[in-house]
């Protein structure tokens, strides 16, 4: 269960992070609200794996693909942990990415799964994340939103199971949901 949690002062800001325990959840700051998040569960993390290393074969040499957790810090008050991430190799520091990733990817989990859909999705809009994917482990489907002219997602696209998906953004690059699962998948689990 994802927890908003409230602040004496009103709101926090990426200072007030640096103060949180280890203890394996994710915290992450939008609009200066803090969302704490339980660590995420086996398919979401097998997913999250194979489609990082996916990405990474494909990735072009001034591009970068990461794993949660890394931070994606655009302001004092909004700081990010996208599950996948890809983004300008020379636009990283060693501990953040101070900038938008041009694509950030959340994989859902019951905790998880509306503020992916609403609240992250606003914020990756907002920041100018060009290419934004959120996969549900479950069916599995991949649902591809990208800014259209006005600055806005549109849906491109949503890929089921064993169906591929040709992405253009931010690189080419072939995903058939299903595999992001592997053995889950093969194994009749899916």
């Amino acid at each position: 269960m994802t927890v908003m949690v409230e602040h004496e002062g009103g709101s926090y800001t990426v200072e007030d992070l640096e103060g949180m325990p280890d203890d394996g959840r994710r915290y992450e700051l939008i609009d200066g609200q803090l969302h704490v998040s339980p660590a995420p569960g086996y398919r979401h993390q097998k997913i999250a794996l194979k489609l990082g290393a996916l990405l990474d074969a494909h990735c072009p040499d001034e591009l970068t693909v990461l794993t949660a957790p890394f931070t994606v810090r655009v302001s004092s008050k909004t700081e990010v942990q996208p599950d996948v991430l890809v983004g300008r190799h020379v636009d990283f520091t060693d501990k953040l990415l101070p900038v938008a990733p041009l694509l950030a990817v959340e994989v859902l989990s019951p905790s998880t799964n509306i503020r992916d859909l609403t609240i992250k999705k606003i914020a990756y809009e907002r920041m100018g994340v060009v290419s934004y994917w959120v996969i549900d482990p479950q069916e599995p489907v991949l649902a591809v939103f990208e800014l259209d002219a006005e600055g806005c997602y549109r849906q491109v696209a949503e890929v089921k199971a064993d169906d591929a998906f040709d992405a253009t953004l931010p690189f080419p690059v072939r995903i058939v949901p299903a595999e992001l699962l592997g053995r889950l998948w093969e194994n009749g689990a899916g």
